[in-house]
């Protein structure tokens, strides 16, 4: 464990969500060249929401299992299971992001009504919770990786952990909802 990195938590946690957010604006508002990123051909662009859709079920699935396993005690188990969402995570924004500097946002197709008064606000909250999801993702992640396990129910990680866990599953099942409402119902 560094000790260096331990005392730093809130700061890494800031910079990495900072850098994070940077990447996800900038790719939404197009501020990210479109030739520093190799296209792929029209069929595997057109997959990815699909994939994010599965992804993000999958996630759903192992932050279930893992919040499970840390209440049955199974620290390992809970361990391998938030990496894993993590993981997926990860997966999901670098697809998104590469899907979003080539073609831009998905625009919605169903009735300007729809579109206005259910689309467009569920939409937002789903962003605004993604959002605020970051920093506590980060927050837990550090914790975990610079504290032994014996001292991290000492740490603020697991109040933060059962927040990150609660807005991630929520985000997570939202997305899945915006996956359907532009590609399943119109």
């Amino acid at each position: 464990m560094d000790l260096r990195a331990r005392y730093r938590v809130p700061a890494l946690t800031g910079l990495l969500t900072v850098v994070s957010l940077a990447l996800v604006f900038g790719a939404v508002l197009g501020a990210i060249p479109q030739s520093i990123v190799p296209h792929a051909p029209g069929t595997v662009l057109g997959v990815i929401p699909h994939v994010n859709a599965a992804i993000s079920a999958l996630a759903i699935g192992t932050i279930v299992a893992g919040v499970r396993a840390i209440r049955r005690g199974d620290v390992a188990r809970h361990r391998r299971l938030m990496l894993s969402t993590f993981g997926l995570f990860a997966g999901f924004l670098v697809l998104y992001l590469y899907r979003i500097v080539l073609e831009g946002p998905t625009d919605f197709a169903g009735p300007s009504v729809v579109e206005t008064y259910l689309y467009l606000p569920f939409l937002a909250l789903h962003i605004v919770l993604a959002i605020l999801a970051i920093p506590l993702v980060y927050y837990v992640l550090l914790l975990a990786s610079t504290y032994p396990v014996s001292e991290l129910s000492a740490t603020n990680h697991p109040r933060a952990g059962k927040l990150a866990a609660a807005l991630w599953l929520i985000s997570f099942s939202m997305g899945i909802a915006v996956y359907a409402m532009l590609y399943l119902v119109w």
